[in-house]
């Protein structure tokens, strides 16, 4: 936040420094950090063009090469129930001009954030996982078949089975468990369940943390 704050002037950083409150917050803290473990390319209250020729303000903006990624937390209070039709459809034709100029939308509201975070961080990581894989060509320690299920690890948010991995790349049973303990010998999986025989496993601090 202190990094955004000095490089902004103006209402961005008027916007910024009022608009961020309990429910974006709350996000960062219940669902962000435990899923990345940083907030690199993360942008609070991020600045676009409006398509009345005007201005508007993200609650959170995920930006990449090539990855446009809106985050809002809405919360449910006597404005949303006060709003007339006109600014209901206003607030639909928005959010579709955000969609047109290549951003994904992605909402929640207060309560999920408070009461299901981990939901919502499965959600999260799915749709910025779709792009995240991509990081792994750039580990010259990973073979082929040790990115491919990695991968399918980051978009499914949650522990995977060995029999996913089965199904997915379509290999013997002795194979994936060949990859799955090299990926758990080099940190890059941890067991998510079962003692003597794992059941699931989840991605590990190696691969989150570069992220």
């Amino acid at each position: 936040m202190n990094a955004h704050l000095e490089a902004r002037t103006g209402e961005r950083l008027r916007r910024l420094q009022e608009g961020h409150n309990q429910a974006e917050m709350l996000f960062l803290k219940q669902v962000w950090w435990p899923s990345f473990s940083n907030f690199r390319y993360l942008h609070p209250e991020y600045e676009v063009d409006d398509f009345k020729d005007g201005k508007r303000y993200l609650d959170f903006a995920y930006i990449r090469p090539a990855i446009r990624i809106c985050l809002e937390v809405d919360g449910y209070g006597p404005h949303l129930k006060n709003i007339s039709r006109w600014q209901f459809a206003d607030n639909l034709e928005r959010q579709n001009q955000l969609v047109i100029d290549g951003w994904t939308v992605i909402r929640f509201s207060y309560d999920q954030v408070s009461e299901k975070p981990r939901r919502c961080q499965q959600i999260v990581q799915q749709v910025i996982g779709r792009w995240l894989g991509d990081e792994l060509d750039q580990n010259p320690s990973l073979s082929f078949l040790e990115k491919e299920v990695l991968r399918l690890a980051i978009r499914k948010g949650e522990a995977i089975s060995p029999i996913e991995v089965e199904t997915y790349l379509k290999l013997t049973d002795k194979t994936v468990k060949k990859v799955l303990s090299q990926l758990v010998d080099k940190k890059m999986l941890i067991p998510a369940s079962g003692n003597m025989r794992i059941r699931s496993y989840r991605l590990g601090d190696q691969v989150k943390h570069p992220m």
